[in-house]
């Protein structure tokens, strides 16, 4: 894939997820050891959090680059990371986490692939949907195809928020609740924004573009 650089090349952090206050770099964190940082992420400590992405966003990064392009890896790190409060409960203990944090990127970047099968599939239900057909021609083929291509403008056209509780529901296969977790906002934001979505959706559909 040529000569692609991952996440950290510039040392900027300023993505490692900042729900409970501003991150700092304590000296002492430098010589840490992986089992006590992975300790302080389970407790959800950012400043933990920022030398674990330090260390290891790159390695993660180019796990998942073993099988996706370097945007959708980017997003395989930039999700491993918010979940790590939650994903380091589960840490074994190793001296190094390295090895761990990239087979889980490697699984998520697995997933992520069939998660664009499965976006390909929906579009096709959301056309199915919004043209009543029972059998295929030709040229209701090629409508099928422009159907396709009117709802991908559309996904692309969603606000960023909107999108995001879409791609998380629909794609990665998460409850409007657990979305809510992720995004870090209510529950009721999250489905009001995949209500939103959705409707946009079908209606840019019913518009044909």
């Amino acid at each position: 894939m040529g000569a692609s650089r991952g996440p950290n090349d510039t040392g900027d952090v300023e993505d490692v997820p900042a729900a409970s206050g501003r991150r700092r770099h304590p000296a002492k964190l430098d010589t840490a050891g992986d089992a006590e940082l992975m300790a302080g992420a389970a407790a959800s400590d950012l400043a933990s959090i920022g030398e674990l992405y330090d260390r290891y966003a790159r390695h993660v990064w180019r796990a998942a680059h073993r099988t996706l392009d370097d945007a959708a890896a980017e997003d395989v790190v930039q999700q491993l990371f918010l979940k790590l409060p939650e994903l380091a409960r589960s840490y074994d203990g190793r001296p190094s986490c390295r090895g761990w944090l990239c087979g889980i990127g490697l699984r998520l970047a697995l997933r992520h692939r069939r998660g664009a099968g499965r976006f390909r599939r929906l579009l096709a239900a959301f056309s199915q949907t919004a043209s009543d057909r029972t059998t295929r021609t030709p040229e209701r083929d090629a409508a099928s195809r422009q159907e396709l291509s009117t709802l991908q403008r559309a996904l692309s056209r969603l606000s960023e928020k909107n999108r995001a509780v879409f791609v998380l529901v629909e794609l990665e296969e998460l409850t409007s609740e657990e979305a809510a977790k992720v995004l870090q906002i209510p529950a009721g934001t999250a489905r009001r924004r995949l209500f939103q979505a959705r409707k946009e959706l079908h209606a840019a559909l019913e518009r044909g573009g």
